[in-house]
Order: structure tokens, then sequence, then C-alpha cells
């Protein structure tokens, strides 16, 4: 019988690393040598990812977020090198529904709290810049741009009060608008969004070339709210106060 190639056995051997409960390793390696890289490989990647998502991990208890973990190591092949962004692969690979995760005790809102609980690492590691002091009187005749550290979220699931002792069954008939922004001190804040609110960011970014103004009379439109000076005034509050906490700026 032919010598295996240094392929086969690499191959051979990741295999056995990703799945030890379905593959072998390679012959002739020593057995508990090979299982010392297994569990290497397995504790580096569950400790890298638990302390992203603290919260999941509490509510699925160690022995199934060391299954969950599992599924992962063995059937996702990661498309990056880099140790800080395995938590965002993590997240794509739950929100695609794998085959692997269709039974289980998996909770109704595993994939939205994951990526909330998510957002928090990315933020806290951006090497974004918060926007330069601008003036408020400018707000309006200018065009405006949501600020890199400030992210409008929208959830089926009430994300932010989901834990051990809160697990909600049934999605609820109104959807979850937050705001997660990265404060002057670093500190990752969320905070509750009214729809016209949420709206308005996200025109801001659909269409970043209209000024403050036009973005009003856009939102008073799809609110159905044209010729009221009172909506204006109500949003130009918000603005006001949105560019105050750094969320919105005056585009360049």
């Amino acid at each position: 019988m032919d010598k295996p190639t240094l392929y086969q056995q690499q191959d051979t051997l990741t295999r056995y690393l990703r799945d030890p409960d379905h593959c072998a390793p390679p012959a002739g390696m020593d057995v508990a040598r090979v299982q010392v890289y297994r569990d290497l490989v397995f504790s580096n990647l569950s400790s890298l990812l638990s302390s992203t998502f603290p919260v999941l991990v509490k509510i699925l208890g160690d022995g199934d977020w060391r299954s969950l973990v599992r599924i992962f190591l063995r059937d996702h092949r990661a498309q990056t090198p880099k140790f800080g962004e395995i938590a965002r692969e993590f997240v794509e690979f739950l929100a695609t529904e794998p085959l692997a995760l269709s039974d289980g005790p998996w909770p109704p809102f595993m994939v939205e709290l994951a990526h909330y609980e998510w957002v928090e690492m990315v933020l806290q590691q951006s090497g974004a810049e918060p926007f330069p002091a601008s003036d408020a009187g400018l707000l309006l005749d200018r065009p405006l741009q949501v600020s890199p550290l400030a992210w409008p979220l929208a959830y089926g699931w009430p994300v932010q009060w989901v834990g051990p002792d809160y697990r909600p069954q049934a999605l609820p008939a109104q959807p979850t608008l937050l705001l997660v922004r990265r404060a002057e001190d670093w500190s990752v804040r969320f905070s509750e969004l009214s729809p016209l609110a949420w709206r308005l960011l996200q025109r801001i970014g659909e269409f970043p070339q209209l000024n403050g103004r036009a973005q009003l009379e856009g939102l008073a439109m799809e609110a159905g709210m044209v010729g009221s000076p009172e909506f204006i005034d109500s949003g130009l509050a918000l603005l006001r106060q949105m560019h105050g906490e750094g969320v919105t700026g005056i585009a360049a």
C-alpha cells in the first residue's frame, strides 16, 4: 500500500480535528498527542467565541454551547485568517440556517441575539473616528451622514431584553428598533428608536445627497404628514439631538 502523501496526512488530521466523533486520526499518529491538538483547537475556538457571545452562552448552557461550536467547527470553512473576524463568520453561519441546526434546542431568537452581541464587539474594535464638531445650524441646508460608530438596527425579537431569565418564544407583533453607538468614553450604548427616528437614519444612508430639509420632507411624505410644520419642527429637534450625540453629522 502506498504511503500517504503529506497533503493526505494533513487532510486526514484536519478532518479529525473538525469532527473527531466521525473521523479517525492519521494512521500511525500517537493517539494521546493528536487528542491534545483536538482539544486545543476546540477550546481556543470556544473561548474566542464565548467572549463575544456571553449572553448566548448563558442561555444555551455549557453542553449546548459546546455542541453549537462543534457544528460550526465541523461544517464551516473560514474565509479569514484573522481571529477577530471569526465571530462575524459565526453570526453569518447561524444566519444561513444550516441543516445541522434544523433540529435541536436552539432558541428562536438565537441568530438575532448573536448579531446583537457581535455588534458590540465590532464597535469596540472599530478604527473609525467620531465626526468632527460642526454647526448644528447647517443641518437643514447641508447633506447629512450617519456616523460609522452609530448603527441603526432592526430585529424581530426584543434582543436587548433577552437573557437567562427572559426567553421569549412568540415573535412580537412589532419589530425592535435600536440604535447602537460608541460613546466618547468607548462604551457601547444601546437605545430604542421610534419608527420615524429609525427610518430617518435609514434614509440618510440611502440618500446621502439630500440635505436635512429634503430628508425631513421625504420622511413627512412617507408618514403622510406633507405640509405639516409641526412634523418638520419635531424632525429638526431629533436631528439636533442626534447631531449633539455624534450620531449624525454634516457631510464634508
